[in-house]
């Protein structure tokens, strides 16, 4: 059983919200477990246990929260090689437009390659107008239901290529489905 970790810090409780869709996302596929922890309750232990792993942030001026890089500097510097290849993604919000969400993001996902992480974004749209091609990211709260889509599609998609390459389900591998969902010819 392939395992999920979706690690946040919140402010405002902004991230917190899109931290439960990520989540939910995530437990949408078969065989996941999945375990929803606050940057303030985490430990290295939770980190080291999953196969894969969202982390979400407020966005600070651009770039990821003093305590989700303290986390990494403080509590997984001494895990440092010892989770090398685990699958990861990120997710933040932010107070307004132009406020430096995918840059948190890209913030977030440098973090987690020095640590040896597999990163990815999302190719597909979650709706028309929202992607998570660098992760999921929301202005302020997660009410518009494009944004939530992005959440959760952003966490099914974790679950999906952990279940592929840790638990060895190719069934279900995201290209594999789009090439079932494409009509004959295209």
């Amino acid at each position: 059983m392939g395992k999920v970790l979706v690690l946040y810090d919140s402010a405002s409780g902004n991230t917190a919200r899109m931290a439960q869709l990520v989540a939910e996302g995530a437990s949408s596929v078969s065989g996941i477990e999945v375990r929803l922890r606050s940057v303030d309750q985490a430990s290295a232990e939770d980190v080291v246990w999953c196969d894969g792993l969202a982390v979400g942030s407020p966005t600070n001026m651009g770039i990821l929260s003093w305590k989700m890089k303290r986390f990494w500097d403080e509590t997984m510097g001494p895990y440092w090689m010892k989770v090398d290849g685990k699958i990861a993604c990120a997710f933040s919000s932010s107070g307004g437009f132009g406020g430096g969400t995918e840059l948190a993001c890209q913030s977030l996902l440098t973090v987690l390659m020095n640590f040896g992480f597999l990163v990815f974004g999302v190719t597909d749209y979650a709706t028309r107008m929202h992607t998570a091609h660098y992760g999921a990211i929301a202005v302020r709260e997660p009410r518009e239901e494009g944004v939530q889509a992005a959440c959760r599609l952003l966490g099914r998609r974790l679950a999906e290529w952990v279940a592929v390459y840790c638990d060895g389900h190719r069934e279900i591998h995201p290209l594999q489905r789009m090439q079932e969902r494409r009509p004959p010819g295209e």
